[in-house]
């Protein structure tokens, strides 16, 4: 049955995977973002009477709302909605500032919020829909120079757990999506943010988040069009996972972290039950 989807961020990486993917199979499609001249290049050729390109930053809650409205006059549903949309903030925690670490928030996850926010009323109306919320490696294991973004990510993940089991009974499903390392735009110069001051202790002992990260841009292992042909086939699942690891680097750094987590809680458990007192 052709899904309309709903997708953030798709003017380039595994949003425009997404975007491929879903036309290919034969689903309708909006597409968001903020540079419409951008996403008009990443979609040129594309089934255009299937699809909809329409303006969106996510850390602005009208425009989500505003979006998800034109969505439904265009196509008078949506049964998935992909939020896809992020930067990344990359250095030490003490090198960012506050207003950095806020804007890193205000896309990561506000905008995964303000968005959920503006489709829920219209999936829970059908009694039907997916969610799907671009998580990281970095929303799972602790990473340097990722304080910043892997909290914005560890909060997508809460939200996707604790909203999954609350709009379940509606009919409505969520998935939270761990990737690896694919290449999008993320570490692209044009995107990723970098703090503006160094401290001389981290300087003196460290290469720079920036010399450590930009080899990377570009040349990450995981296909964003083959990411997009995956989600496809998740939305077409009647049980999907409410976590799916995307990658084979994705397996190999979140499965010890997991292992681990669960080795500390046994390993303390006396001491952990000792807390409990009585009424």
């Amino acid at each position: 049955m052709s899904k309309v989807w709903f997708i953030t961020g798709a003017g380039s990486g595994i949003g425009a995977g997404a975007v491929k993917a879903a036309l290919g199979a034969g689903h309708r499609v909006v597409a968001t973002g903020r540079n419409l001249e951008k996403l008009r290049s990443a979609l040129r050729g594309v089934a255009a009477d299937n699809l909809e390109i329409l303006p969106l930053d996510v850390s602005d809650e009208v425009q989500a709302s505003t979006a998800v409205a034109q969505a439904m006059t265009r196509f008078g549903r949506i049964d998935v909605v992909l939020n896809n949309a992020g930067y990344s903030l990359v250095g030490n925690f003490e090198e960012l500032t506050t207003q950095e670490i806020e804007r890193q928030f205000a896309t990561n996850f506000w905008g995964v919020s303000h968005v959920m926010r503006a489709a829920l009323p219209v999936l829970r109306k059908q009694r039907s829909g997916h969610i799907i919320n671009m998580s990281s490696v970095a929303g799972v294991v602790g990473m340097k120079h990722c304080s910043a973004y892997g909290a914005s990510k560890f909060a997508v993940e809460g939200l996707s757990l604790a909203v999954a089991d609350e709009v379940e009974k509606f009919g409505i499903k969520v998935t939270a999506v761990e990737p690896g390392f694919f290449r999008t735009d993320l570490l692209d110069a044009a995107n990723v943010k970098w703090p503006a001051n160094r401290i001389a202790d981290y300087a003196a002992s460290e290469v720079s988040a920036q010399e450590m990260w930009s080899p990377y841009a570009g040349h990450q292992p995981g296909d964003p069009d083959k990411l997009g042909e995956v989600l496809v086939k998740l939305t077409g699942m009647a049980s999907p996972p409410r976590l799916f690891v995307a990658g084979g680097d994705a397996i190999e750094m979140i499965a010890p972290a997991v292992q681990a987590r669960l080795k500390a809680v046994h390993a303390f458990e006396d001491l952990s039950k000792s807390t409990v007192g009585n009424f």
